[in-house]
């Protein structure tokens, strides 16, 4: 296949000569027709891989994503390319959402974004049959796996599009963190017509990775960030100590601000922006902070806490050093950290009963009857929920993240819909109405000087800018918007900000609410496994931190040589095969019995100060234990086997 056409769209719209590793390939392999799993790492290039192919050919790329801001700045990128793209997401209208529907059936779109719920509305299903799709590219696929660390149930209504468009549509699933059985299953998900993955090796070379155990963090993040230059992320996981760190660096001279959901939209844009820029070198964020970051130059991410599972601290410290210069992922890991995960675990999991209640809470808040609801969307302010039923907050959320888990409903976090107008009437028609009522000509006029395509679809508008423009008052401004809406000129959406529900089930009756106690502890049991595997990262010291992640997903590697492992091991002074080769001889011996010191060393046959160095090394990370006769025991016999 001659793949210059697809580097000529790559030059014209991107300004890129080149692919990225394995973005040639997969292209390729959708430009042929098949179904693809395309596995890179965060910040490989994944969009290219389906924007691309489908630049490349008639008709529209549909494009399943469950992150509605990711969504948003996507579209406002590619039509800022003049590449015609549509989304829709949770906090749009019915008019809307029909509006965008047609344009992707007649408007010559090329992109089309929704969210994986979308799907098993009728109305979608109706249109999508209508629609000339030439790719369906699903991202984040991992999601679709109960294997997997992010299970969102609403995938799996993804494979009903295999009923509803032709056969000869591709799928391109994407990927950053999959492990072997999340891959196949993703696979067999989406009714893949033969195997087909292409990866490319999540090694990033250029990443150190640096596991800290220190008891006071505050003082040794101050110290690092003294010692080391660049912009960076440190993440934690709660939203009071984000702030709280923030100020700690602040009042130490380290340019800080602080980042998590709970802050109002603009004020979380004006945050990132200030970093992205590099007017704030260091954020401190909880893990809202990170999907869609397009900023290269991150030198450093530090974990104050340890993640829940490597594929998110994986995922998370992947952010580093995207253009490919050196750079650090460093987890702070204290005493009590274990613990700590291990009761946030615990609250995890509500009792059956609690996630009932909370069900019923929700649907009677938001005035759901039983047997109705199902697709519908309603605003939602966490605050007042709890204060109005006076629930704990920590055992509600999870009750609520459950209850999205199994299916039943799904949750947003608050995003900000700007107001929208749409003209619903002809421009002879609006000509006429102008002549007709003076009041409103120069208004009109100022909208259509102001903003293209109203007359094709809802466009986002800025009533201070409007007002700005005209002299006006903000207020006059709305007033207008208001006074043409109802004479049937045009559809004027105000706009908001609010967190949003979806029922994706109607409402059932409390004893309906299947929620199996066999369910729910498989569930916990794969959580506590993924956390455990977490742990077990952050304690083995003798074993390189790239390769241990690595083999989490199923690839082999050699020692990557700068993380804090391979560095004290390059202190030894030997080649990895003689590393390798006298640690397996005294394992061999110690697996026997106990071994005095000096008999140890000379019972194996290679130079005596090499074996030396080796036993202090395994001293020094606790791995040998010598009693009080000096005899030496192996004292994690099942390390090295994994």
């Amino acid at each position: 296949m001659n793949i210059e056409p697809y580097r000529q769209i790559l030059i014209k719209y991107w300004g890129f000569t080149s692919f990225r590793p394995l973005q040639e390939e997969i292209i390729k392999s959708v430009a042929e027709g098949r179904d693809t799993l395309g596995l890179m790492p965060t910040g490989g290039g994944k969009s290219m891989t389906f924007q691309v192919p489908a630049l490349a050919r008639d008709g529209l790329c549909l494009v399943i994503t469950p992150l509605i801001a990711l969504m948003k700045e996507q579209v406002a990128r590619l039509n800022s390319l003049e590449i015609k793209s549509l989304a829709i997401h949770s906090g749009m209208s019915p008019e809307e959402i029909d509006i965008v529907l047609e344009n992707s059936i007649y408007g010559d779109y090329k992109f089309l974004y929704i969210s994986p719920e979308r799907i098993s509305t009728r109305i979608f299903q109706a249109r999508v049959q209508k629609m000339n799709l030439n790719l369906i590219a699903v991202d984040e696929a991992h999601c679709i796996s109960q294997w997997g660390y992010d299970f969102r149930p609403s995938y799996l209504k993804i494979a009903l599009l295999r009923e509803l468009v032709s056969d000869k549509v591709p799928f391109l699933a994407l990927s950053a963190s999959a492990t072997p059985q999340v891959t196949e299953d993703i696979m067999n998900k989406l009714q893949f017509r033969e195997k087909n993955v292409l990866r490319t090796s999540f090694e990033r070379k250029n990443i150190s990775y640096l596991v800290r155990k220190v008891e006071d963090k505050g003082s040794y993040l101050i110290k690092t960030l003294n010692k080391i230059s660049g912009s960076g992320i440190v993440y934690v996981r709660s939203r009071k100590r984000c702030k709280e760190i923030a100020e700690l660096l602040v009042a130490n001279g380290i340019s800080s601000d602080f980042y998590h959901a709970g802050l109002p939209v603009e004020l979380r844009d004006k945050k990132q922006l200030a970093w992205s820029s590099g007017d704030t070198r260091v954020i401190v964020a909880t893990n809202a902070f990170g999907m869609g970051i397009d900023k290269a130059d991150v030198r450093f991410v530090i974990h104050w806490e340890m993640p829940d599972c490597i594929e998110e601290y994986f995922q998370e410290s992947g952010r580093a050093g995207r253009d490919n210069k050196p750079a650090f992922a460093v987890l702070l890991y204290s005493a009590s950290d274990k613990g700590r995960l291990e009761e946030s675990l615990r609250k995890k999991f509500p009792p059956i009963d609690k996630i009932k209640d909370v069900y019923e809470a929700l649907c009677n808040y938001l005035q759901v009857p039983e047997g109705a609801g199902k697709d519908n969307v309603f605003d939602f302010s966490m605050q007042d929920f709890l204060s109005k039923y006076r629930l704990p907050v920590i055992e509600t959320f999870n009750s609520l993240k459950f209850l999205q888990r199994e299916g039943y409903v799904e949750f947003t976090e608050e995003i900000n819909n700007p107001s929208r107008v749409h003209f619903i009437v002809g421009r002879d028609d609006l000509y006429k109405f102008q002549v007709a009522n003076e009041t409103f000509d120069s208004f009109i006029k100022l909208l259509l000087r102001s903003y293209t395509g109203m007359f094709s679809e809802f466009v986002a508008i800025n009533e201070d800018i409007l007002a700005k423009k005209s002299a006006l008052s903000r207020d006059t401004v709305y007033k207008f918007l208001v006074k043409l809406s109802s004479l049937n000129i045009i559809k004027y959406i105000p706009g908001k900000k609010t967190a949003l529900v979806i029922f994706t089930e109607e409402r059932l009756e409390r004893k309906s609410l299947m929620i199996s106690p066999e369910n729910y502890l498989q569930v916990k049991e794969k959580q506590i496994i993924r956390l455990n595997k977490m742990i077990d990262y952050a304690d083995f010291n003798t074993k390189c931190r790239s390769v241990v992640l690595l083999d989490y997903f199923g690839e082999e590697s050699d020692r990557c040589g700068i993380c804090d492992v391979c560095r004290e091991r390059n202190e030894l002074d030997l080649s990895k095969y003689e590393f390798d080769l006298i640690l397996e001889e005294i394992k061999d011996k110690l697996s026997e019995k106990k071994y005095d010191a000096h008999d140890l060393v000379a019972g194996i046959n290679h130079p005596e100060e090499k074996v030396i160095k080796i036993i202090r090394w395994l001293l020094d990370h606790n791995k040998l234990v010598m009693d009080d006769n000096h005899m030496l025991s192996w004292k994690e016999p099942d390390l090295f086997s994994r």
